[in-house]
C-alpha cells in the first residue's frame, strides 16, 4: 500500500496540524469501498480494534467492555470444555476473521468450527457455530441482530447464537435453507440448547450472572 491509493486525488490531500488526524497515515490505506482480501489481511491490529471487511469496506466494532468479557469468557470455557471433551473441532474466540465470501470477512464472538473448515487456511473458511454478544448501542444491536443473522445464513453457517446482556436473553438461531430459524429464546431459569450440539447447554441465569459480576468489582 503506497500513498496515492486508486480513489484518492493526491492533490487535495490535506496535511495533518496538531490535533487533527494523523492523515498522510491514513491515506497508505485504500478507500471505503477499494478493500480487498489481501489489503485486509495485511491490516496491523495493534490497536486491539476488531475490524471486520464487508463489500470492501472495513467496519470498526466497539471496544469490548469488562461484562462482555466476562460473558465472552463464560462462554468459550463451557463451549470448548464440551468440544475438547468429544474432539469434535476446534473452539476460539476473536479476534479470529472467519472468510464468509469473496471480500466478505466478520469476526465473531466465539467460533466454533470442525477441523477440516481451516485446513490449509490461516483462517477458517465459514464455521459450523457462531456467537455474538450484542452491545448496548443502536448499530450494535442492528448488526447483530439484523445483519449478521442475514450474513451468517446466507453464507451458510449451521447455528447462530446471540446473547443478549440487555434483554437477558439467548437466541439460538439453526440454519433451515438459506434462513435461520429460532431453535429457542433462553431466559433465566432455562438453559440454552444447541441443534448442532445436542448434548450441549448453559445456564442462562449463571451466564448472565458471570456478566453482571463485573459490574460490582
Amino acid at each position: 500500500m503506497s500513498i496515492g491509493h486508486p480513489g484518492y486525488n493526491v492533490t487535495s490531500m490535506p496535511h495533518s496540524q496538531l490535533g487533527d488526524p494523523a492523515w498522510e497515515i491514513a491515506f497508505l490505506f485504500p478507500p471505503q469501498g477499494h478493500w480487498n482480501e489481501s489489503d485486509y489481511l495485511a491490516l496491523d491490529r495493534g490497536g486491539g480494534r476488531l475490524i471486520e471487511l464487508v463489500n470492501g469496506k472495513l467496519k470498526v466494532l466497539p471496544l469490548p467492555t469488562i461484562v462482555h468479557q466476562l460473558l465472552l469468557k463464560c462462554l468459550l470455557s463451557r463451549l470448548d470444555g464440551f468440544v475438547a471433551a468429544r474432539a469434535l473441532g476446534t473452539v476460539v474466540c476473536a479476534p479470529m476473521p472467519v472468510h464468509l465470501s469473496i471480500e466478505y470477512y466478520r469476526e465473531p464472538d466465539i467460533v466454533f468450527f470442525r477441523p477440516d473448515r481451516a485446513a490449509g487456511r490461516e483462517y477458517p473458511e465459514l464455521a459450523d457455530l457462531v456467537m455474538e454478544i450484542v452491545s448496548s448501542d443502536a448499530e450494535s444491536r442492528k448488526r447483530d441482530l439484523v445483519d449478521k443473522r442475514r450474513d451468517y445464513a446466507t453464507a451458510g453457517i449451521p447455528e447462530y447464537w446471540i446473547v443478549d446482556p440487555q434483554e437477558h436473553v439467548v437466541i439460538v438461531l439453526s440454519l433451515e435453507g438459506k434462513e435461520y430459524r429460532v431453535h429457542g429464546e433462553f431466559k433465566p431459569g432455562s438453559r440454552a440448547t444447541s441443534a448442532l450440539l445436542p448434548e450441549f447447554s448453559i445456564d442462562v441465569a449463571e451466564l448472565f450472572a458471570a456478566g453482571e459480576a463485573g459490574k460490582k468489582s
